[in-house]
């Protein structure tokens, strides 16, 4: 626990990103273990959700709030890190609607991982080759990815009808995945069915997916204003 507590401290003290929680200090005498960062007024995306009885966000805000996942996960592998536990629960939600990740007491830096704890992380979120204990890289988190952004689009919990147990059992074994609702939009739909793919290396980047989300953000735009043009289009003339 010591160790962990310390690496959490030290990991969020070097990190700096809009995306990523902000480190204010910690406190570790006897009895008194904690770590101070930035209030989320909004608390997790998975106690959002459940709020919202398992409801999904506006298409529009759960585009740009995994944008901001995206965003602050491509500057965490761009250190070389892998958070190996990439969640909803770890998602903070500001006053602005805004995401921000946090809980580093589990990532490490990127090496051979035959050294590295092989089962690190939450069944529902893990990728397939932590499951099996694998060697594994930073694509896990990509996959943990494709399973966050499936939950901001349908507003439920991966799996709700499994134990984490059976969860991690048809993954594995099954190759079983969230079902994707038939009216999701075909680039999102891409990017999640490549980031939960077996294959770590078919899975993108995270520097890949904010192009891709940057692309679906601008289509969601054109349907909208496309709509709102057509709407103006239909209602009747009136005489000055």
């Amino acid at each position: 626990m010591e160790q962990q507590f310390q690496q959490e401290v030290m990991m969020l003290a070097t990190l700096k990103h809009p995306n990523i929680v902000r480190f204010i200090g910690a406190c570790r005498k006897p009895m008194v273990w904690c770590i101070v960062t930035e209030y989320a007024k909004g608390g997790s995306v998975r106690q959002s959700l459940m709020k919202r009885q398992n409801r999904s966000v506006p298409l529009k805000l759960a585009v740009k709030q995994a944008l901001d996942v995206a965003r602050g996960m491509a500057y965490v592998h761009g250190l070389g890190l892998i958070h190996r536990d990439l969640k909803s629960d770890n998602l903070l939600i500001f006053g602005d609607k805004s995401i921000k990740i946090a809980d580093f007491g589990v990532a490490r830096i990127e090496v051979q991982t035959e050294g590295m704890t092989p089962e690190t992380g939450t069944y529902r979120w893990m990728a397939p080759e932590m499951i099996q204990h694998r060697p594994y890289t930073q694509r896990v988190d990509v996959y943990s990815f494709g399973i966050v952004l499936w939950e901001l689009i349908t507003g439920m919990l991966p799996f709700q009808n499994m134990t984490a147990v059976q969860a991690a059992f048809a993954v594995v074994n099954k190759n079983v995945r969230p079902i994707i609702p038939n009216d999701c939009l075909p680039v999102l739909r891409d990017i999640m069915t490549r980031c939960w793919d077996p294959n770590p290396d078919v899975r993108p980047p995270f520097a890949e997916i904010v192009g891709m989300l940057e692309n679906a953000e601008t289509e969601i735009m054109t349907t909208v204003r496309k709509a709102r043009f057509r709407c103006c289009m239909t209602q009747p003339m009136t005489a000055d």
